[in-house]
């Protein structure tokens, strides 16, 4: 499922997309562009694992290719297909859920059919799956690994293929590592991810609210922060730093299970990763400040923004 952390990077972009957005944005439009966001997420992770299941399955076009030949050799006509039918591979691809999202996002009709062939044929050639093929009887930690060294070492450390995903996906870069993750859980544990959502309720409430939050709390969120820019220009602020700073403010007061030390981490981190140099240090010293003038005064009693 999708982090807590990736959950506020869209947020994030989002705040940025409606606050450039000319004119004001439509009501509704904020909460479509996040949810957008998400429907990215989930096209690279289906996309993602349906390339791999298509590495797995080219053993038997390759096979057929061979035997078709005008004067196929006995090597042709016996082409190992042992990986087409790995255990794995096949309770994924009889995933009800990943059936419904083939349907819906079809990656088949972006996928690039060459690069499969030639990943296939450079797996083909390595040690590591002639020993597999070789080997009589499937174990389940066999069949695993197999999967596993194909996405670690052929796609991932393809760099063909990683600029083909990142001309199709954007958001690679922001969503990469996770998803990766998400689909070594899924070759460990198959049938354990939904593939038609990649948020839970709680999180997707958790997006939503705090998008919402800090939109229509804007200008009040301003007001406590602009104290504490000191010599600093409001208008020269960057505009991301001024988003992540409300978003982690908002934080403060109105999400209660969300501990304020941990907010101000993630937004250390996002600055850094997503602003100008300086930015981590900026809203760290920004959001302590400011902080710790809540504890003071005793405004950290933590409600929903629409009771205050």
């Amino acid at each position: 499922m999708i982090s807590r952390r990736n959950i506020r990077v869209k947020v994030m972009q989002t705040l940025y997309n409606i606050t450039t957005l000319e004119p004001n944005a439509k009501p509704g439009e904020p909460q479509k562009i996040l949810q957008n966001h998400f429907d990215q997420t989930r096209q690279l992770f289906v996309h993602l694992t349906y390339f791999l299941t298509e590495v797995c399955r080219y053993a038997e076009t390759d096979s057929h290719q061979r035997s078709g030949k005008h004067l196929p050799t006995y090597e042709d006509l016996h082409v190992n297909t042992k990986l087409s039918g790995n255990k794995i591979l096949w309770k994924i691809l009889q995933d009800a859920s990943f059936k419904e999202a083939l349907a819906k996002v079809k990656p088949q009709q972006t996928i690039n059919k060459e690069l499969v062939r030639k990943l296939y044929l450079n797996l083909a050639e390595t040690p590591e799956y002639k020993t597999y093929i070789n080997k009589e009887g499937r174990e389940n930690k066999e069949e695993k690994e197999i999967l596993e060294f194909i996405l670690d070492k052929l796609m991932l450390a393809n760099e063909n293929f990683t600029s083909y995903i990142e001309e199709l996906f954007s958001n690679w870069d922001d969503d990469g590592e996770m998803v990766i993750q998400l689909l070594v859980n899924v070759l460990q544990k198959p049938g354990s991810m939904d593939f038609k959502e990649m948020i839970s309720g709680e999180k997707k409430d958790f997006a939503m609210n705090l998008l919402k939050t800090v939109h229509e709390k804007s200008e009040h969120l301003q007001t406590l922060i602009i104290p504490k820019l000191k010599n600093w220009d409001p208008e020269r602020i960057a505009l991301l730093d001024m988003i992540l700073m409300k978003m982690g403010v908002s934080e403060f007061l109105y999400f209660e299970t969300i501990p304020p030390k941990v907010t101000i981490n993630e937004y250390i981190d996002l600055a850094k990763e997503y602003s100008t140099p300086q930015s981590g240090q900026f809203v760290n010293g920004i959001l302590d400040n400011i902080h710790k003038e809540l504890v003071a005064e005793g405004k950290m009693q933590k409600v929903d923004y629409r009771k205050v």
